[in-house]
Order: C-alpha cells, then structure tokens, then sequence
C-alpha cells in the first residue's frame, strides 16, 4: 500500500506547494491536496503535511521533506514487522 500524503492548501504560504509538486512525481505516493485539513494552528505556525493521517510538520518545508521521508520509513519499518 502506497502513502498518502495529504496537504493543506492554506499552508502554502510556508513553502510547501513546491514540495508537494516534487512528491506528486513519485510513483511510490499518493499525494492529494485539500482546501483544508481542519489543522489550523499548525497550519499558520508551520509547515505541514498528514502522511497517512498523522500530522507531520517542520520548521521548513525542506525539514518538513525529510520528516515526510522518516515517517514513511517509519510506517514501512512497523508494517514489515507485521509480516503485510
């Protein structure tokens, strides 16, 4: 099963419309993008994202890559260890 990685398009502001077009490139995901995640306080303090429903956020929408990048490690790592 492939991520989902899901944006908010009021988060823009912090650089992170540039990197979901970077992430939409990649076969491996399934980014979509949404009018809002009904996350407003992280919205208008940070960068973020939800990657399979968990919010991710950073200082910058560059950390905010590599954060992407270490949860779906991370849920990878969790699923191998269940044997899907």
């Amino acid at each position: 099963m492939r991520p989902i990685i899901e944006f908010c398009t009021n988060n823009m502001h912090h650089g992170t419309e540039k990197l979901m077009k970077q992430l939409e490139q990649r076969p491996d995901l399934d980014v979509i993008e949404y009018g809002c995640l009904g996350n407003c306080g992280e919205c208008y303090i940070l960068p973020f994202a939800l990657v399979n429903g968990e919010i991710v956020a950073a200082s910058t929408a560059e950390e905010l890559e590599q954060a992407i990048e270490d949860k779906i490690k991370e849920i990878e790592d969790m699923l191998d260890l269940l044997g899907d």
